[in-house]
């Protein structure tokens, strides 16, 4: 079937409610009968399994360290290297107006490194040749912004900003906290991603949700699962798009301007449900999280209250990519080294997932576009697993960035190495 889009409304008409997610074995074997359910998205109709129709399982990888003679696996026409080693879970990577590339290095909980780090390629061979501990102290940060000379970043409490001198090796001047953000909560989704548009008047920060679905009340969401949009200042919040229950990779359709973003979609309700995504963004849309998904599929964890007036208004998300993958990263890539049909199209970096058996995601996937609009993805960076009867990987890719000279650079997290693809 396909479901009507009605513009969303915002997430603080949920404040003050709270879930009943509960549901019995008897009440999940009656849901698991239900037949499967067809949806029109934006590269043609998914089907999805009912909920409860597979059990929910634990499946945590092993990260096992690369040969040295190994790389992961790109498309014939692609060359993969080393661009950086010896990092310490670099989470995301930004590359500054002036060319400099920041790496946040920062992880869950107490074994954060907390620090960001500047790399340079010098020489243009292709490897780091410079490396600098740029700034310390920070908390959990993520996303990086140099704008009107500042450099941003995003902590998982806060957005701050501090002076930037271009091309220093390192920043050690006292910031401002410029807007407080929610940290905490399940599942890890602590990383706040921040973006600014063309104009350079707004920024933009992913905010993941505080739980699996609003299991703890929503009086712990407010603020989560959504986009923001703030001034350059920190003042002036609007929430740009909610019901997104975990976005992080944001960037901008070279094509038609459109917002994009990759989210991560909701656990336990079965080896193949929810497929995470990646979609447009619409200003004030509002996308299923925690009442429903792909649209007006109700969580039947929120029967007693369904909030059914907020499913009917739930966009239709554009670009499944699987169950499970933990898409984290997303890339448009703009650059010209790739051959053409790469134009315009958007790299995933899918980090993987403990909710499902046998693995999803551990790869880079690839979404063409044509005309601005998105088609079905293809694999693009695979050979992450190692083994899947000993759940060992050799690591776990998150940030895909488009490098100065047009190659991809893509974040592999627990391995701690950033690898580089080009094109032969």
């Amino acid at each position: 079937m396909k479901y009507l889009i009605i513009p969303a409304i915002t997430a603080l008409t949920l404040m003050g409610c709270k879930s009943e997610t509960h549901v019995s074995n008897e009440e999940k074997e009656e849901i698991a009968q239900d037949s499967t359910t067809t949806v029109e998205t934006a590269i043609g109709p998914l089907e999805l399994v009912a909920p409860f129709s597979s059990e929910s399982v634990r499946k945590n990888s092993k990260v096992v360290d690369w040969p040295q003679d190994m790389t992961p696996k790109a498309p014939e026409g692609f060359t993969v290297t080393r661009f950086a080693d010896g990092l310490e879970h670099p989470r995301w990577t930004y590359v500054a107006p002036n060319n400099d590339i920041f790496v946040s290095e920062a992880n869950t909980g107490n074994g954060s490194k907390n620090q960001i780090t500047l790399l340079r390629d010098t020489d243009n061979d292709g490897t780091v040749d410079e490396q600098h501990v740029y700034m310390t102290g920070l908390h959990q940060n993520f996303g990086m912004l140099v704008l009107d000379g500042h450099f941003y970043v995003a902590n998982t409490d806060g957005l701050y900003r501090y002076p930037y001198t271009e091309g220093a090796n390192k920043n050690d001047a006292q910031g401002e906290k410029i807007l407080d953000l929610p940290a905490g909560g399940y599942n890890n989704h602590w990383t706040r991603n921040i973006i600014t548009n063309e104009a350079g008047d707004k920024i933009y920060i992913s905010v993941g949700s505080a739980s699996n679905v609003g299991e703890h009340g929503l009086d712990t969401e407010k603020r989560r699962a959504d986009i923001l949009e703030v001034n350059p200042d920190g003042s002036g919040e609007v929430i740009y798009a909610s019901g997104l229950r975990n976005p992080v990779g944001m960037d901008w359709n070279p094509v038609n301007g459109e917002l994009w973003t990759a989210v991560n979609e909701r656990d336990e309700l079965g080896n193949n449900l929810v497929p995470d995504y990646a979609t447009s963004v619409k200003k004030g849309g509002f996308y299923g999280w925690p009442f429903s998904y792909y649209g007006q599929i109700n969580d039947p964890r929120w029967n007693d209250d369904p909030h059914q007036g907020m499913v009917d208004k739930a966009i239709v998300p554009d670009v499944p990519l699987g169950p499970h993958t933990a898409s984290l990263g997303f890339v448009f890539y703009d650059a010209d080294q790739f051959p053409a049909e790469y134009n315009n199209g958007a790299f995933v970096g899918q980090h993987g997932s403990w909710n499902r058996e046998p693995f999803s995601g551990y790869k880079v996937v690839f979404i063409p576009f044509q005309n601005g609009k998105p088609q079905p993805p293809q694999d693009f960076l695979t050979g992450f697993i190692k083994d899947e009867a000993s759940n060992e990987v050799y690591g776990r890719p998150v940030c895909t960035t488009i490098a100065p000279d047009g190659s991809l650079l893509v974040n592999d997290d627990d391995s701690g190495i950033i690898w580089k693809i080009t094109a032969n």
